[in-house]
């Protein structure tokens, strides 16, 4: 892990910490906002709602109460018969302690529109000419109306000064309503609001302080939850700093969260899978370098074992020189599968996609393959369902085949049987090599894949295996969007099964590689040019 961590080391120099955008994309900004929106706006619209509703509820109580005075008012000017006499200290007492409490106005207008009294003594003798007040002298109690000016700041209020008609007989000295009311006159009131709205004004203030406090105690509240609700997010990043630092490369937990559980398993995940690459790039180096000096130390002591001996007889020096020479072709074996999987292992590679006959394919392979099979009297059989063909690379699909059908050869028994089938459906061709051979066993299934892992190193060596073969099969399968998957029951038999797409999907990085390729072709005949 240490080189891993290393090499990111240098990545984080220059890439450290996210991105400086706009303030809002934090997470802590954003709930935050969010606390201080969702807590002021409720309470401001709340607040203002019960003032509203407190003002209303006042002034329809004021007005209530007034309508009730002046009714009182209007049997009393009947009483004391007041139109007719407004000289009654009685009834201009209760009109100006009226006035006086409702801090208002009141005008006595009879059924000729003319002005009795007014408390004010500025409207006595004129005539009042109101759709109102006509229209209450008319239909009587049933146009009873009050109006509030919240622009003046006064409620105005028409009441009929009527009494209701006996059924013996009928005072016809007033205007009969068809309700049976005789009507007299009306009372014209304006009472002011001024106290109700400055006791509205006065209830606003406390609530523009209590606001203040409230907003201080929502953002203490939004900070303190905002840090409360991040703090894990900002653990968890500090964990993923230690380890991209290098600090540390155990697993990291953190579940506060749901969501930072599932950050936390996708991370280790991605840390697995970097410990485990980075354990097999060890191996494979540690790997390469055993398997590359292997034949050069046996050819080393074949060499000097020919040096030491001066009177070597021709007969040995023909045999030293041939087991240097097989030495040899397995090393340029070995250089040549690292090359080829050195050359999958890179994103740009180029896929050279052509349509192939897969069966027809399959029979080249195999009749390649099948002098290796008679000299152990191996039965090669190839079973096709039907005619296919698909988009593939035929060289690194030659190479799939090779390797699969050589290895069903070499690793099985004498006189054993080899079948190779090849199907397909609307989306995948499917390609099967059994062999009834030795067999994988249980614990090493999972490892074939692996490169330089060999089941039985004493027969790899035996048959010339490198232990790259099916690494390199898996990485050119890999390339072809497939899968490969391998069963094996052993001391029976192994089979491989190899699917394909029909049609090759091509992918970005292949487009990419493609391109760079032909420039390089390009640059090429240009500098010959």
């Amino acid at each position: 892990m240490r080189k891993l961590f290393t090499r990111k080391q240098t990545q984080t120099k220059t890439t450290s910490g996210p991105a400086r955008g706009s303030l809002f994309r934090s997470l802590k900004v954003r709930i935050f906002a969010l606390i201080l929106l969702f807590g002021m706006v409720p309470a401001l619209i709340l607040s203002e709602s019960l003032l509203g509703y407190y003002r209303d509820r006042v002034i329809a109580v004021r007005t209530s109460e007034a309508q009730t005075q002046l009714r009182v008012l209007a049997n009393h000017l009947i009483t004391y018969g007041y139109l007719d006499n407004p000289d009654n200290d009685i009834v201009s007492a209760e009109l100006s302690q009226y006035s006086s409490f409702y801090d208002g106005r009141v005008l006595v207008i009879n059924d000729a529109l003319q002005v009795v009294d007014d408390t004010y003594n500025v409207s006595r003798g004129k005539t009042i000419v109101s759709g109102d007040v006509v229209k209450c002298l008319r239909q009587g109690s049933a146009a009873s109306t009050s109006h509030y000016d919240e622009k003046d700041g006064y409620i105005e209020i028409v009441i009929p000064i009527a009494e209701t008609a006996s059924l013996e007989g009928q005072d016809t000295t007033g205007n009969a309503a068809k309700d049976g009311e005789t009507i007299y006159g009306v009372l014209l009131s304006s009472v002011s609001t001024a106290s109700i709205e400055a006791m509205h004004d006065a209830l606003g203030q406390r609530e523009m302080i209590l606001a203040l406090i409230l907003l201080l105690v929502i953002i203490f509240l939004a900070v303190v939850f905002s840090y409360l609700l991040v703090k894990p997010f900002d653990r968890l990043t500090r964990k993923i700093s230690d380890v991209r630092e290098g600090y540390s490369s155990d697993p990291i937990e953190e579940n506060a969260y749901t969501e930072t559980a599932h950050i936390m398993t996708a991370f280790n995940q991605v840390l697995g899978r970097m410990r485990a690459l980075d354990d097999s790039r060890q191996d494979f180096v540690s790997n390469v370098s055993h398997e590359l000096k292997t034949p050069m130390t046996s050819m080393k002591v074949l060499a000097d074992s020919l040096l030491s001996d001066p009177n070597t007889p021709p007969e040995m020096y023909r045999e030293f020189l041939t087991d240097i020479d097989s030495e040899l072709d397995r090393e340029n074996k070995m250089i040549a599968e690292l090359l080829n999987l050195a050359k999958m292992d890179r994103k740009q590679v180029t896929m050279n996609i052509s349509t192939v006959n897969i069966g027809s394919l399959l029979e080249i392979v195999m009749k390649r393959v099948r002098p290796l099979a008679q000299k152990r009297d191996i039965e090669l059989t190839l079973v096709q369902e039907r005619d296919v063909s698909a988009e593939v690379d035929e060289v690194k699909m030659t190479m799939v085949f090779t390797n699969l059908i050589e290895n069903a050869v070499k690793y099985n028994k004498d006189h054993g049987k080899v079948t190779v089938a090849l199907n397909a459906d609307h989306k995948n061709f499917t390609v099967t090599v059994e062999d009834t051979g030795v067999g994988i066993p249980e614990d090493s299934v999972a490892r074939v894949f692996e490169r330089f892992y060999r089941v039985d190193k004493s027969r790899s060596r035996e048959v010339g295996g490198t232990g790259l073969g099916l690494s390199i099969v898996k990485s050119a399968v890999l390339l072809h969007k497939g899968s490969i998957t391998v069963d094996s029951v052993y001391g029976e038999g192994t089979r491989f099964t190899v699917v394909i797409p029909l049609i090759y999907i091509q992918t970005k990085d292949a487009t990419t590689a493609k391109a760079l390729v032909v420039k390089r072709e390009e640059g090429g005949s240009d500098e010959k040019n």
